[in-house]
């Protein structure tokens, strides 16, 4: 069985896949300064609470968090004896990257790529819904060729508490209209579907400019926050909350014929 891992600025998210299934899958708070010793424990305690600490032989993961990355692998190369394979534009992805500076792309936007391609193959934008809210355009071609970064819901939401005096924090859920009739509700509002009209928006911008404007384009949803705008909107094709994951158990299909015997990914 595979273990998959993509380190977020903000979650962690992480499946066990038997084939193309996936038997379990978790989300954690990315604190960096936990220790390997900390993270390994976590990991060891999730996938035997799962039933899965014997069955896993394969790990891959990916990382946009620097200072997580060596932790990482040393919590699963000392607690689970398992080698990982990291995720890098040196190995066989399944695409493309063909911006103007390849090496500046963050992995998770490369992987979530790789996986809409895999799924979906023909053009596609994908919504991803995390610490930043990123929007990336895929061709026919499979070609990751850009797309745009936004501040994510979140991130909006602490600013917006942190920076007026006389507004404070609010729960990230839709109000009953649009139409605030109290503050709580109003931020609310602009909050949800503020970010509603800003995704309708930039996906009708990105469909006239995507290279394959003449086809039908799929538009997929992902991220830990994707549930907060889906249901208010008709854009999105299809919602995958781990469509991450798919990508690196993709691209460990593609690779593991081609690893040596030193690397247990």
């Amino acid at each position: 069985m595979l273990l998959a891992i993509d380190i977020g600025n903000t979650n962690i998210t992480l499946g066990v896949c038997e084939g193309q299934t996936w038997r379990r899958q978790w989300r954690l708070l990315t604190v960096q300064e936990k220790t390997a010793d900390e993270y390994g424990l976590i990991l060891k305690g999730l996938l035997y609470g799962a039933g899965l600490d014997t069955a896993v032989t394969h790990m891959i993961f990916s990382s946009v968090v620097p200072r997580l990355t060596a932790t990482l692998d040393a919590a699963c190369r000392q607690y689970l004896g398992l080698v990982p394979l990291e995720v890098g534009l040196n190995l066989d992805l399944g695409i493309r990257v063909a911006t103007d500076v390849p090496s500046q792309v963050g992995m998770d936007r490369i992987i979530n790529a790789t996986a809409a391609y895999h799924l979906y193959p023909g053009p596609s934008i994908i919504v991803d819904m995390g610490t930043a809210t990123k929007f990336d355009v895929v061709t026919a071609a499979g070609e990751l060729v850009g797309g745009v970064i936004a501040p994510g819901l979140q991130l909006t939401a602490d600013a917006l508490a942190s920076r007026a005096a006389k507004l404070g924090q609010v729960a990230l859920e839709a109000p009953p209209q649009t139409i605030g009739r109290n503050t709580i509700h109003a931020m609310q509002s602009g909050l949800v579907f503020g970010y509603v009209s800003l995704c309708e928006g930039l996906v009708a911008r990105l469909r006239a400019e995507h290279p394959d404007h003449n086809r039908p384009i799929r538009i997929l949803g992902t991220g830990g926050l994707i549930h907060l705008i889906a249901e208010y909107t008709d854009i999105i094709d299809h919602v995958d909350p781990w469509l991450t994951l798919t990508g690196l158990r993709v691209i460990h299909e593609r690779v593991k014929g081609r690893l040596g015997e030193g690397v247990t990914g």
